[in-house]
């Protein structure tokens, strides 16, 4: 839609020097979903995938584990109050007769572009909505030597950072350190979420093989996607919260942070890991 990044004016000070110029910034706006006509939530993100975002999004909050439940994903006509689209606001519409669970769907819920949904009830909610239950017989075997060049190849991956310098990304890798997917947005949950749902609406759920590249900190709200999409193994190039540590231990999820080059630390599911 042409709306992944704007234009803005921008002094520039260089050396002392002055200049006024066009600078290239991502774009950041609310997108609101609804769940067969009802509203659920609103994020803020990087219009872009906007169906496999609200797709993998209910993936997380255990509504969806099958792309055959949806029926279909609109932008919602006449969002705006002169009746114009304005392709902010989707609806999921899901088959007639899916059984949603009992997700507390009636909170409204705000999600900001920095902080998704945190907290210790989440914790209690991943336990018994999970679909996916961390399950990769035999188990992901990685290398510390392929974890090195993930981040790079990553990296290299992500065209609108080039331009702005401003997004978040994640990234799917298969276990011999293919890149599977890769999507950017303002909120590095939303860049999850979009990996997932485009991952649920192609028939590729659970994603029992694959590895979780995010380019920031790895938060609960981070390891609870992964583990809901039942990816076994999530890799960060920043730090981890304490809570993800702890959902991994309970879950089976292999958590690495701080994956820089050759330098890494293993949180959780060290015998994914083939260590010297």
């Amino acid at each position: 839609m042409g709306r992944v990044t704007a234009r803005r004016r921008v002094i520039r000070i260089r050396d002392g020097a002055v200049s006024t110029r066009p600078d290239t910034l991502v774009a950041e706006e609310p997108l609101e979903i609804r769940l067969d006509g009802k509203p659920l939530a609103i994020t803020m993100r990087t219009p872009g995938d906007d169906f496999a975002l609200a797709a993998g999004f209910l993936v997380s909050e255990g509504v969806l584990g099958d792309g055959a439940d949806v029926a279909h994903i609109v932008y919602c006509a006449g969002a705006q109050e002169d009746g114009a689209n304005s392709y902010n606001v989707v609806d999921v519409r899901l088959v007639p007769g899916t059984v949603v669970p009992d997700v507390s769907l009636e909170r409204n819920v705000y999600t900001s572009s920095s902080c998704g949904l945190c907290g210790k009830a989440s914790l209690d909610a991943v336990r018994t909505t999970a679909r996916f239950p961390i399950a990769d017989r035999p188990p992901v075997r990685v290398t510390p030597e392929l974890l090195a060049t993930l981040p790079e190849r990553l990296r290299e991956a992500q065209r609108v950072f080039d331009r702005t310098g401003g997004l978040h990304a994640a990234a799917l890798f298969s276990e011999a350190g293919e890149l599977i997917d890769v999507r950017e947005d303002v909120g590095r949950h939303n860049a999850v979420d979009k990996l997932v749902g485009r991952a649920l609406t192609d028939g590729r759920l659970p994603l029992s093989r694959a590895i979780l590249l995010v380019s920031g900190r790895a938060s609960f709200e981070l390891a609870q996607k992964a583990v809901m999409a039942g990816i076994p193994f999530l890799a960060a190039v920043s730090a981890p919260s304490s809570l993800a540590v702890d959902l991994a231990q309970e879950t089976g999820l292999t958590l690495v942070g701080f994956l820089r080059g050759a330098r890494m630390n293993v949180y959780a599911g060290e015998e994914r890991i083939v260590l010297p």
